[in-house]
């Protein structure tokens, strides 16, 4: 099997509301599409989803560089995805969300032409899977009832973005904890928004709420400093934007800087490394959690199968679809009651862009 040609779309997805992190807000989810044809007339297809403030890629720099990945690309075989994945990384090795959306094009190649759908591809089987559901960063009274909506469309956990002050971020978690009460779990998100006595000030004043896990409570870089706030507080600690790929991960567990990480392919440029990452975590007795940005249905079809597809990882926050207030996929995923992420069932990622939607986005063609 050879690849001819791939085609490249962009596409700007708004969200139903504004959502606001520590490092920023997002209004409109600026993504790209990936779709490798072949000589064998199969195709995959895949998407990344952009947030320049953890990879540096905008739209416009990910669209330049899918060009020149699929020049690299074409004339090669698709099902050989070390290395063409190998290939990537060493053309274009700090563009992980532009590369994670040939790479899970490539993986939704492999599914098709094995005739199985990826969680069996990669080893597994299918499983029902529980998200939690995310309550951004808003004016407190806002913050509250959002997270009343959540718990009333039956999820089992909440998810809050934090990282303001530990004084503010304190209060709001105390008063998500007694509007919603003790059965929700709740997992906090600081976005590297604190800084070392920061995140143990607030981490310490959120000891009674009963906190699940923290993500990412200092800049990404301070290993040192995840690892102090891992010491002196109880709350579990999650790498985020600190693991980018499997040598973050091999790093982080070295100095015990973390309890959990948090793998996303638009993080580590697609399933291979993501693959990489939870392999040295398991060996290392850490388990993981498979996250997302803001993809479509579709891009979190392939991060539902690898969750799937792999025991240890045991939390799956794979919510960003319901974010949006589009939905140009056919397939994929399905959300279900009770917080259930439902797996497709058909070969690849089982999942694919309403044609009608495609031809109205912009678009590149190399051949």
């Amino acid at each position: 099997m050879q690849i001819t040609k791939i085609e490249i779309f962009k596409a700007d997805l708004p969200l139903k509301r504004t959502f606001r992190i520590a490092i920023g807000e997002i209004k409109v989810a600026k993504s790209i599409f990936i779709r490798i044809h072949t000589d064998s007339g199969v195709y995959g297809i895949g998407e990344g989803n952009l947030l320049v403030q953890v990879t540096s890629e905008t739209q416009a720099t990910a669209l330049a560089a899918a060009q020149e990945l699929a020049t690299l690309l074409v004339g090669k075989d698709p099902l050989d995805i070390e290395n063409r994945v190998r290939d990537m990384r060493a053309y274009m090795p700090h563009n992980p969300t532009t590369r994670s959306a040939f790479d899970m094009a490539l993986y939704d190649l492999l599914g098709k032409a094995a005739n199985l759908p990826l969680y069996a591809v990669l080893g597994g089987a299918r499983c029902v899977l529980i998200t939690d559901n995310t309550v951004g960063i808003d004016p407190t009274e806002e913050m509250v009832e959002h997270a009343l909506e959540i718990k009333a469309r039956g999820f089992p956990a909440v998810k809050v973005k934090v990282g303001t002050t530990p004084e503010q971020d304190i209060e709001r978690i105390r008063l998500i904890r007694e509007a919603i009460g003790p059965e929700l779990s709740i997992r906090i998100d600081a976005n590297q928004g604190w800084d070392r006595m920061g995140a143990i000030q607030a981490l310490r004043g959120m000891e009674g709420l009963d906190i699940q896990y923290c993500e990412q409570p200092v800049p990404a870089w301070d290993y040192e400093s995840m690892r102090e706030v891992r010491i002196h507080t109880n709350i579990p600690i999650m790498a985020d934007e600190s693991v980018f790929d499997e040598f973050d991960a091999l790093k982080l567990i070295r100095i015990n800087a973390c309890d959990y990480l948090n793998i996303k392919l638009a993080k580590s440029s697609g399933i291979r490394v993501a693959i990489k990452i939870n392999a040295i975590a398991e060996a290392a007795g850490v388990k993981c959690m498979v996250g997302c940005m803001n993809e479509t249905r579709l891009g979190l079809a392939a991060s539902a199968h690898l969750v799937s597809a792999y025991p240890n990882i045991v939390f799956a926050d794979l919510d960003g679809a319901d974010m949006l207030s589009v939905d140009p996929v056919q397939g994929g995923i399905v959300y279900a009651d009770g917080g259930q992420v439902i797996l497709p069932e058909g070969p690849g990622l089982g999942a694919d862009f309403d044609p009608a939607f495609l031809s109205r986005l912009e678009s590149f063609t190399i051949a």
